[in-house]
């Protein structure tokens, strides 16, 4: 049953949300796409990847609004050398074949400071539904530049064995919980030519 105080994308202006149209780009160094998966069941194994590519174009609504991000597989770091050695091999995520994990988005619905991001996320040849709940973190004007920020933070899960990276069943869950927390810089409003 559809909630009452959600909105649609088809119906709702971009202008109820302090984004201005046009293409963000990411702030890298304020941007972090993190994971978590089990080990045995019993403890949990954390890492992120280093390296990522990501947009966001706000449009006059919100079935007008595109995010998009890439991923450098290889980027992968967990704190243990021998451990992101092996991920990266063909037991694991084999970046041989499969260098990039890309996601783009198909929806965008919620409210207020709680968002649903809808999207396909492709591993190699493979590609996948899945949703992403994002919290709006704001925006805030950078003093040092004059550079507009806006912050997301967004979770969700995905199976290994949607992917076919079911190696290590057993040892290693199938659940891998994502957290990204992102940052976009707006686009630049054009230079007054009279002035």
């Amino acid at each position: 049953m559809a909630d009452d105080n959600s909105v649609t994308a088809t119906t709702t202006s971009t202008a109820a949300l302090p984004l201005a149209p046009g293409a963000w780009t990411l702030d890298p160094l304020h941007s972090a796409v993190n994971f978590t998966i089990r080990h045995l069941g019993i403890a949990k194994v954390r890492g992120r990847f280093a390296q990522v590519d990501a947009g966001l174009y706000v449009g006059e609504t919100l079935a007008d609004v595109r995010v998009t991000a890439t991923i450098a597989l290889a980027s992968i770091d967990t704190g243990n050398a021998d451990r992101d050695a092996h991920t990266r091999s063909a037991d694991l995520l084999d970046v041989e074949r499969r260098p990039t994990m890309a996601f783009r988005s198909t929806g965008v619905s919620g409210s207020a400071d709680d968002w649903s991001l809808e999207g396909e996320l492709t591993i190699g040849d493979v590609t996948r539904p899945v949703t992403l709940d994002v919290e709006f973190g704001g925006v805030v004007d950078v003093p040092v530049d004059g550079s507009r920020h806006a912050g997301f933070e967004a979770t969700g899960e995905i199976r290994r064995s949607d992917f076919g990276l079911d190696f290590g069943s057993g040892l290693l869950g199938d659940v891998v919980k994502v957290q990204l927390d992102m940052q976009f810089v707006a686009p630049r409003e054009p230079q007054d030519q009279a002035g």
